[in-house]
């Protein structure tokens, strides 16, 4: 497959990452991630979102919870282009929101409880690999 797009644009292509991009967007988050990179991205389908609560993840999506809404999305954001066959062979990944990710390889590749439903999604500025869950970082999960 030949690597045309940038992150985000890989993921709206797709179609089923609607979400994710309202989400990039209400963060502020759009522009990094069509920056150079290389980035690796666990990004969550709409399905994924779909398992919060509508109301929790509407309140995410006010300007007043940008901060919170910024290390939930970063929490999904390593540095660098990891390809499935290199995070196979890693036990975590320390995140951009600066939190670690446990990477298991029972029942397939899952990162914490998301499993990895898509890997190595190629991009001109990195890699996306499609989990199935979003990831909440210690810190947002309590607040």
């Amino acid at each position: 497959m030949e690597k045309q797009f940038d992150i985000v644009d890989t993921a709206l292509a797709a179609g089923n990452f609607s979400t994710l991009a309202a989400a990039l967007g209400a963060a502020g988050l759009i522009g990094a991630l069509k920056g150079e990179g290389p980035f690796t991205v666990f990004a969550p389908t709409d399905d994924a979102f779909a398992k919060i609560p509508p109301q929790a993840l509407s309140e995410l999506l006010q300007p007043e919870n940008k901060q919170k809404l910024t290390a939930i999305l970063t929490y999904h954001v390593v540095p660098g282009r990891v390809t499935s066959h290199e995070v196979a062979n890693l036990n975590s990944a320390t995140t951009l929101q600066g939190q670690t990710v446990k990477i298991s390889k029972q029942d397939g590749v899952k990162i914490n409880d998301a499993k990895v439903i898509a890997p190595d999604v190629e991009a001109t500025n990195g890699m996306i690999h499609v989990i199935d869950t979003v990831l909440m970082p210690a810190t947002a999960a309590t607040a």
